[in-house]
């Protein structure tokens, strides 16, 4: 029940943010038997063993185990990232199968009834969609597939130890030298230049956003840094990507359907994303061609336009009418107003101006705004929350 709540409420934000739906979504649950088989692989490979009612992944058993997170064995130290445990040979092993009591999900296996440790999931997974799955259209033309992908992404807390033991498994498992060809990891999320998390107050989820900000608005934010560096999530910057597109569906053109709309894409644009996907340099580029149609008229503006439309759209931007954009910003919230009007009411306050600040606060209950005086428990300091109430 839990996982389904939180999958429907990952897919409902993806599709609010214009991502493209993925060709397979796997279940971890779906691939136990596959599980089994890897570890079992590890375990006659001597490069896993068994120990207290566990498989543990033997990180001695692998020469340059850390080359991904650039961590030498005898240089980590056990307590910080891994588990200390009496029975691991090394406090850095890993594990691969656990066992379970009767009130935890567990299925059957030659280690007894249990369920299977954090990283094994993964690279039985990419093992089945990216290895398997390519092997059987390679047959067909003679080829063989060297059990390795070209991307693998995430997040920059992932390196170590997830992606690091992804690797470990894989390749023993495999007897290859890789896993990906490419590790692509995203920098952390900050809100208003603090790291967001839970025990700073400042935790943001995209539905949250989404409450007030268009999904498009939310995708031009992210897309506005290289995702290597940390995305500050501010209600200036999101104010900005709304103006932006505001600005740039006034230059929306349809585009003809007989054409292929990539046919009009711009070099220079697609030049930047493949430079480790360089988003910043890429929107750089869509102002430039957004003002190339100055100076210019006929038909020559109606090719300017639709090469600066079909580009905006290979990174999911622009793709609808300029009246349905304009349509939903009418029924929208416009944060950086609310947060205007919040700060008045609180001047007003503070200067003891309690007419002027029920008029604001009647102001915001007329556009949908709720608000709400709380007391920080750490400084004593009050301060005001607000959502939306329709």
């Amino acid at each position: 029940k839990v996982t389904e709540t939180t999958a429907n409420q990952f897919f409902a934000d993806a599709k609010a943010l214009g991502c493209l739906e993925p060709t397979e979504q796997p279940r971890a649950t779906e691939h136990i038997g596959g599980m089994i088989t890897m570890i079992s692989t590890l375990i006659e490979k001597r490069h896993a063993y068994v120990a207290a009612g566990e498989v543990l992944f033997d990180v001695g058993s692998m020469k340059d185990y850390g080359v991904l997170s650039q961590r030498k064995l005898e240089d980590q130290q056990a307590g910080a990232r891994v588990a200390v445990e009496a029975h691991k040979k090394n406090p850095a092993d890993f594990v691969l199968w656990k066992l379970s009591s009767a009130d935890e999900p567990g299925w059957d296996s030659p280690w007894g009834r249990g369920r299977p440790g954090w990283h094994i999931e993964c690279s039985v997974m990419a093992n089945h969609w990216l290895w398997d799955k390519a092997q059987e259209n390679l047959s067909a033309e003679g080829l063989q597939h060297p059990n390795q992908f070209d991307i693998h992404g995430g997040g920059l807390d992932l390196i170590f130890p997830h992606h690091e033991n992804e690797i470990a498994q894989s390749r023993c498992a495999h007897g290859t030298s890789v896993m990906a060809n490419y590790w692509m990891h995203n920098g952390f999320l900050q809100v208003e230049g603090q790291k967001m998390s839970k025990s700073l107050g400042n935790f943001v989820t995209i539905a949250d956003v989404l409450k007030y900000w268009p999904g498009p608005v939310a995708r031009l934010n992210m897309l506005r840094t290289h995702y290597r560096q940390p995305v500050d999530w501010t209600s200036k910057g999101l104010q900005s990507s709304i103006d932006t597109l505001d600005d740039y569906y006034r230059d929306v053109i349809e585009l003809p359907l007989s054409a292929n709309s990539h046919d009009y894409v711009d070099s220079k644009f697609v030049e930047a994303l493949c430079d480790d996907l360089n988003t910043h340099l890429a929107l750089a580029r869509l102002h430039e061609l957004k003002n190339l149609k100055h100076g210019l008229s006929g038909l020559a503006q109606i090719e300017s336009k639709r090469r600066f439309t079909a580009t905006a759209r290979l990174v999911g931007l622009l793709v609808g009418t300029s009246e349905q954009w304009f349509q939903s910003r009418a029924s929208g919230i416009n944060a950086a107003k609310v947060e205007q009007l919040i700060a008045a009411r609180n001047a007003a306050r503070a200067a003891k101006d309690w007419k002027e600040s029920d008029r604001i606060r009647d102001e915001l209950l007329a556009m949908g705004i709720q608000i709400m005086d709380k007391k920080d428990p750490a400084t004593g300091e009050m301060k005001t929350e607000w959502e939306v109430k329709r």
